[in-house]
């Protein structure tokens, strides 16, 4: 697969400014994987103003990028985005403004290729929305997780988004179905939270002293027979911080292969539940352009949906 044969020149425009070259690259050459992008870049095929950068250099405006004809090894190229998948994205997007959209991100879909994931959400999107020229993630959600995920569609409104987002501003609400009776008086969990390899590669998170400190907010929706509809509001932001500290609680999640329990699992199965019941519901945050606060709630996949009726129909 060849990505392009000659070399192209390209200059920065006002609203590029900032951006980290390896980001910039990656929306001009679709299909090339980060590891590819970081080696040409190493390799001093890609040039600013006709000298080497690192991969963390920040564009500035009238800078001239030189990008490479690169050709894909077939291990290495992104997947191309099936029928099926262009028409689940086009179907998924619950609000798009001229700097930003919001998207129902399907379960089982990462958020981004790599590590064996040959096409990631971002990946698909920027396969299947060729009219924007830029396209990024403004915060992630973990593979088996639903709902509202942010994206923007231009450079000013990542940096407003990203700025938000790190000052708090942005409000972001899930439901959990959970296992056990949720404790009473329990509306916080703040534990320190700890990476760490499980072994096959796989990075998993504990509680731990030596961790990063994380709080989540949680609110009882519905009690059911035992089990607990739960809302989850992350105050930090740490790695399967909710899935942790429910577990950590004595309430894991319903579905959750890595942090549940036995009983959780069965509970699933009886429910045919075949994925996490967490869904980030609601998303809450200060529009780019004018600071109004913009507010947007994601309907519940038809698996969450049967779920949860048949954990009503067992009270």
């Amino acid at each position: 697969m060849a990505e392009g044969r000659e070399v192209r020149w390209v200059e920065v425009q006002e609203d590029q400014a900032g951006q980290r070259i390896d980001n910039f690259l990656r929306s001009r050459l679709k299909g090339a994987p980060k590891s590819l992008i970081y080696r040409v870049v190493r390799k001093g095929e890609v040039r600013v103003n006709k000298k080497r950068v690192k991969a963390d250099y920040r564009l500035s405006p009238g800078d001239l990028v030189r990008i490479p004809p690169l050709r894909l090894a077939p291990e290495e190229a992104v997947q191309e985005v099936s029928d099926n998948l262009r028409n689940l994205l086009a179907g998924s997007v619950l609000l798009e403004s001229p700097d930003w959209l919001v998207i129902n991100k399907p379960s089982g879909l990462a958020v981004h290729g790599g590590s064996g994931v040959k096409i990631g959400l971002i990946e698909a999107l920027r396969q299947v929305r060729e009219d924007l020229g830029f396209l990024e993630l403004v915060h992630r959600l973990d593979r088996d997780t639903s709902g509202c995920l942010l994206l923007a569609k231009s450079r000013s409104a990542l940096l407003s988004l990203n700025e938000s987002l790190k000052k708090h501003r942005m409000e972001k609400r899930y439901l959990a179905l959970v296992s056990g009776r949720w404790p009473a008086r329990r509306e916080f969990v703040g534990a320190r939270l700890d990476r760490f390899d499980a072994g096959n590669g796989e990075r998993r998170v504990r509680v731990d002293a030596a961790g990063k400190m994380a709080r989540t907010r949680f609110a009882v929706q519905e009690t059911l027979a035992d089990m607990t509809l739960v809302e989850a509001e992350p105050i930090t932001g740490r790695t399967h911080q909710i899935r942790v500290h429910a577990a950590h609680a004595g309430c894991p999640l319903l579905g959750d292969d890595k942090y549940g329990s036995r009983a959780g699992l069965r509970q699933a199965r009886k429910l045919g539940l075949s994925r996490l019941f967490l869904h980030a519901s609601s998303l809450t945050f200060p529009e780019p352009s004018s600071g109004r606060p913009v507010s947007i709630k994601a309907p519940l996949d038809e698996s969450l949906k049967t779920a949860l009726s048949r954990a009503r129909q067992s009270l």
